[in-house]
């Protein structure tokens, strides 16, 4: 039995030795484990179509660009703590409903205004819709074929999954897809365009490259794709070899782009389902107690996940007084820090925020 420990210990060891770091393995089998599914939905490469082979290197890039920032995301302490723990709750009874709020209806939103949360729901409905669409086509994951009979058949991983009659409605739902999904984003990504620009905070806030460009390279993506159904219904085809490349030109660019700009957090935001089950599950275990004012503010665990994290970045925040910066909640976290630099008691100095009752 040692034996085997012994070897199974030196085959890890001799896997790890292969690569410069934990991170570099990492992205080299997502980058082997995404060449595997190229493969197999390819059917060995025999099956691609030749005019979405320039989609489909530049979504490899994006999906390669994806797991570099989301694996390196993913080495830092803190995020360690959500995956490892979200992963252990993601069975919880809550989390349908936890996803569904924050991934399909986006309810958290709601609560800043129906504006933004219409323009989230637009813009983020359509992004997922043509995702959903796109990267299946792409990957040759799925296709059509049509017989003799006006009937298209829906292949799926090379296995016919549904006959649909080619004018019925599911029929002209699925031509429309990306149609609809343009219309979508170009309505959404127009609502935070305007108010971007009318919002004098927002003007104040706002980076052309990191919130403007994507918004504009959405734009571009939207309309040049129904540009090309424009030409090919009402123009007889007129045109449309040349909006074809601008349009795939358009869409490459933004997929090189997104793992690396604001648009990154839409494939990020599923993990958001993991922090929200973290909260509420420790939550309900035990609530750590302020050490001022003594009311709860955050669960024990992560209140012990924040002083553990920090020890590891060795940033020491234990006070003479014999207490960790965060055993104390926001308030009287302020109130604390006001009063060293100031001199003035802890218990004198006033802040908005809830917990004003510290008497520290």
């Amino acid at each position: 039995m040692q034996e085997t420990v012994t070897i199974n210990k030196k085959a890890e060891r001799s896997i790890n030795h292969a690569f410069a770091s934990h991170f570099a393995k990492s992205m080299f089998l997502s980058v082997l484990g995404l060449a595997i599914l190229t493969f197999i939905g390819t059917r060995m490469f025999t099956h691609i179509d030749l005019n979405l082979y320039g989609y489909m290197v530049g979504t490899i890039v994006f999906l390669g660009g994806f797991f570099y920032r989301f694996i390196a995301w993913g080495e830092r302490p803190p995020t360690k703590i959500i995956i490892k723990k979200g992963i252990k709750l993601l069975f919880r009874k809550s989390t349908p409903k936890t996803a569904t709020t924050h991934l399909v209806t986006y309810k958290f939103i709601w609560n800043r205004g129906i504006y933004r949360w219409a323009q989230h729901v637009l813009m983020g409905g359509g992004c997922m819709l043509a995702c959903l669409v796109t990267f299946p086509l792409v990957f040759s994951w799925m296709y059509f074929t049509m017989d003799d009979n006006g009937y298209y058949t829906v292949v799926l991983l090379g296995m016919n999954l549904i006959n649909i009659p080619a004018n019925g409605i599911l029929a002209q739902l699925s031509y429309n897809a990306l149609n609809i999904s343009a219309i979508m984003v170009i309505a959404g990504v127009s609502m935070a365009l305007y108010r971007r620009l009318k919002n004098m905070q927002a003007r104040a806030e706002q980076k052309f490259i990191y919130d403007f460009l994507p918004l504009y390279l959405l734009l571009l993506i939207s309309i040049t794709g129904l540009m090309l159904t424009f030409m090919n219904v009402f123009l007889h085809g007129w045109g449309q070899p040349v909006m074809s490349l601008i349009h795939q030109y358009s869409v490459i660019v933004t997929l090189i782009y997104l793992p690396f700009g604001k648009l990154a957090h839409i494939p990020f935001r599923p993990m958001s389902v993991f922090a929200k089950n973290y909260r509420e599950h420790y939550g309900e275990a035990s609530m750590k107690e302020c050490k001022v004012c003594g009311e709860g503010f955050v669960s024990t665990e992560q209140a012990g996940d924040v002083m553990d994290v920090l020890s590891v970045n060795q940033m020491n925040f234990k006070k003479e007084d014999g207490f960790h910066l965060a055993e104390l909640c926001l308030p009287c976290r302020r109130k604390y820090r006001i009063a060293q630099f100031s001199g003035i008691p802890t218990h004198e100095i006033k802040v908005k925020e809830a917990n004003q009752n510290a008497k520290g």
